[in-house]
């Protein structure tokens, strides 16, 4: 693997194990046992390194968010989409973590991001739309509407709920809790749906509490 490779790894890492605002440049040259100077010859700063690790993030969920083009979507779409989601936020767990401080620093970040929420809500609202058209899901516009929005809102800060509400408690790692945030979200969708898709939905919600 060539340094620069290495080192958007190591950084990722480290991120994610301890938070991005206590990790340096040094820290990951050290974790890397490599010089200074040689991480600074391939990165200029920690900034440019969280910039092309939200890169990689982007491009994950630019395909995570694909809504079915030539099909009407179904219950095993919904899953998916959801289970991609949340496996991305896991991957990339410290944007999420300090998701305020690292967009408030980088406005082009912020944008980029925003992009991201849109298409959640977007992907969102075509499978339940697809759900609606296909007879599987009884909801109006502006449910299907409020409920894509809920659906991106949950997916977002998860992690920092859990976080907050299970401080000082004894609890699950992290990948536990983002298969309770599936299952939340599964929830949410649940009361709309009719009949055998409604019955798959809670066989695959009980997967998620196994």
């Amino acid at each position: 693997m060539k340094t620069r490779d290495r080192i958007l790894q190591t950084s990722l890492r480290l991120f994610n194990e301890c938070g991005e605002p206590r990790i340096t440049t040094n820290h990951i040259a050290d974790e890397m046992d490599i010089s200074p100077g040689n991480l600074y010859y391939h990165f200029r700063n920690k900034d440019e390194i969280i910039s092309l690790l939200f890169q990689q993030f982007e491009r994950r969920m630019d395909a995570a968010l694909r809504a079915p083009e030539r099909r009407v979507p179904d219950m095993e779409d919904m899953w998916l989409y959801l289970h991609l989601v949340f496996e991305n936020v896991w991957e990339y767990r410290f944007l999420y973590r300090d998701l305020d401080n690292i967009l408030g620093r980088n406005k082009k970040l912020r944008t980029h991001f925003r992009r991201i929420l849109e298409r959640k809500v977007s992907t969102a609202a075509t499978i339940c739309t697809g759900l609606k058209d296909a007879g599987i899901m009884d909801a109006t516009a502006e449910e299907i509407a409020a409920l894509a929005r809920n659906i991106a809102v949950v997916a977002t800060y998860w992690l920092n709920f859990q976080s907050i509400r299970a401080s000082g408690a004894p609890q699950g790692g992290d990948s536990d809790n983002l298969a309770l945030g599936v299952y939340q979200v599964l929830s949410l969708v649940a009361p709309f749906l009719r009949g055998e898709a409604r019955q798959l939905l809670q066989k695959l919600s009980r997967d998620y509490l196994a």
